[in-house]
């Protein structure tokens, strides 16, 4: 079968490798779509955390289920996605809940082999049923969850300001999600075409252009003065990171969906006076797969918005770099295989 490797920065190539065979507590996925993250985009750049090369990239992804495994509840032939940080079940974080952020992780297209290949060998337990939806569906589950886990570590409560700095793929997730949590959403960007993209497709409250104007003045406009209670960053930019503590207000939480390989700096009086919480927030559970699958299904979220580019297999190399170009309006780049 064919896969694609990131054999260093900037580089990708086509390479032959034999199907996986089946190994017990596995099952066997047929990718049909792979989407693009900005852990991919980072990846070939050389500025991801958490990476070794060479590496087959891709973790949000959907296929046709060749062998189950095994698995309760599916059957070969089943549209499929799956969760693709793989954990070890033993450890304090999987103990109390928290299998996202296991201490012995291995994230699929990150800590190991992902899925730019035509097959991919999955544990079932990570197995995802479709409920219907469609293989492009499928595909965003994974980076709207991400954004879902982040509004519920937030704790986002109906008629809260809810400030996302960020409106990248994982961003426009969070603001969907805090939405449907009943906040007021403002996007924080400094690309004007993302902040229309909030404003006329997902039907945010207000936007604020951080290249063309003051930040804290129009956040104290909006907020008649209190400032957000809910801020999170989802740039992945130490500056942006930084700059967020001061957008909270008295009593506010901080949450960090985006990842950077710097140092956070802080003022610990201004971040003490105000009695915040900063908070990380790592990839999903379940919970946020289902409850992103319900809204999909109920109509709260329409991932038809997301996709603006779609490449086949064998394109992929000759496209790849250009969606780091922010002229090209990448929201999500897709790959059918």
């Amino acid at each position: 079968m064919q896969v694609i490797v990131c054999e260093e920065p900037g580089r990708l190539a086509f390479k032959e490798q034999e199907k996986p065979e089946i190994k017990e507590g596995y099952a066997q996925i047929r990718i049909r779509r792979i989407g693009i993250c900005g852990t991919d985009l980072h990846a070939f750049e050389g500025t991801q955390p958490y990476f070794s090369y060479p590496r087959v990239l891709g973790h949000e992804l959907s296929g046709e289920l060749v062998e189950t495994g095994g698995a309760a509840g599916f059957q070969k032939g089943d549209a499929v996605t799956f969760i693709p940080y793989f954990n070890c079940g033993s450890c304090i974080a999987c103990r109390s809940g928290k299998p996202n952020c296991c201490a012995k992780i291995n994230v699929c297209g990150v800590h190991i082999d992902g899925g730019m290949a035509e097959y991919l060998n999955v544990p079932t337990y990570s197995l995802v049923r479709g409920e219907g939806l469609s293989y492009d569906e499928l595909a965003l589950v994974e980076p709207l969850a991400i954004g879902a886990h982040g509004v519920r570590r937030a704790d986002v409560k109906p008629g809260e300001y809810v400030l996302v700095i960020g409106a990248g793929p994982i961003g426009l997730g969070i603001m969907e999600f805090a939405r449907i949590a009943g906040g007021r959403v403002i996007a924080m960007d400094l690309n004007a075409a993302r902040l229309k993209f909030c404003s006329d497709k997902l039907k945010v409250d207000h936007t604020i252009n951080v290249s063309t104007e003051n930040a804290n003045e129009r956040l104290a406009a909006i907020t008649q003065g209190d400032m957000p209670t809910v801020v999170i960053d989802a740039t992945g930019s130490l500056n942006a990171i930084n700059t967020g503590f001061n957008y909270m207000a008295h009593g506010a939480r901080y949450v960090l969906v985006g990842l950077q390989k710097g140092e956070i700096k802080v003022s610990h009086p201004e971040f003490h006076k105000r009695e915040a919480t900063l908070m990380s927030s790592r990839n999903a559970t379940r919970e946020d797969f289902e409850h992103v699958i319900a809204s999909i299904k109920n109509g709260l979220v329409q991932p038809g918005n997301y996709i603006t580019h779609s490449v086949r297999f064998d394109e992929v190399i000759d496209n790849f770099e250009s969606w780091l170009d922010p002229a090209n309006a990448v929201i999500k780049a897709m790959i059918e295989v």
